[in-house]
């Protein structure tokens, strides 16, 4: 049986993939009670970046302008890939995170009272530590998997751009 794919087809995809990622982190820090690294909160830009541009290409606009947004939200989805595989590596320690990351501060203290009030409040989160790997232990982190579902985004990116522009159709 065959069924169209098209490119727009391909941006409804990539706005759910992607706007189903940004809810789950968001899920996770609300409902799981997980506090995002700096390096997480970063992670989420492109998402924040690529979603007006998806939205827009599933929009009803000309093939080269649609095809052109896929493009630019792949090429979003690929600084969104070197984030999580940076994160990622940090977390692994192949290589040295962001000095700042795991330092929390909330504002000037008046007094000493008003520092330790503050202090109490303040939960320091690293980013090179996981706090959640599935499969359990061993498997990927939030980063990687952002770095995975990044690499995914781009791939569709890419067959939307760079397929033949007369082909609507592919085998299943």
């Amino acid at each position: 049986m065959a069924r169209a794919l098209d490119a727009r087809t391909a941006a409804a995809l990539m706005l759910a993939l992607a706007a189903a990622t940004i809810a789950a982190a968001w899920a996770f820090e609300l409902i799981g009670g997980y506090i995002p690294c700096k390096l997480c909160l970063q992670e989420r830009y492109p998402y924040y970046a690529a979603l007006p541009v998806l939205l827009a290409a599933v929009a009803p606009v000309s093939a080269s302008l649609r095809r052109l947004l896929i493009a630019v939200a792949g090429l979003i989805f690929v600084a969104g890939f070197a984030l999580g595989a940076y994160h990622a590596g940090v977390e692994w320690g192949w290589w040295p995170g962001p000095s700042d990351c795991g330092v929390g501060g909330s504002g000037e203290a008046a007094t000493a009272e008003d520092l330790l009030r503050q202090l109490e409040g303040i939960r320091v989160v690293s980013c090179s530590e996981a706090s959640w790997r599935f499969p359990e232990g061993w498997g990927l982190s939030f980063a990687g998997w952002n770095a995975a579902l990044s690499a995914a985004l781009v791939a569709i990116a890419a067959w939307a751009v760079l397929r033949p522009q007369g082909s609507s159709s592919v085998s299943q």
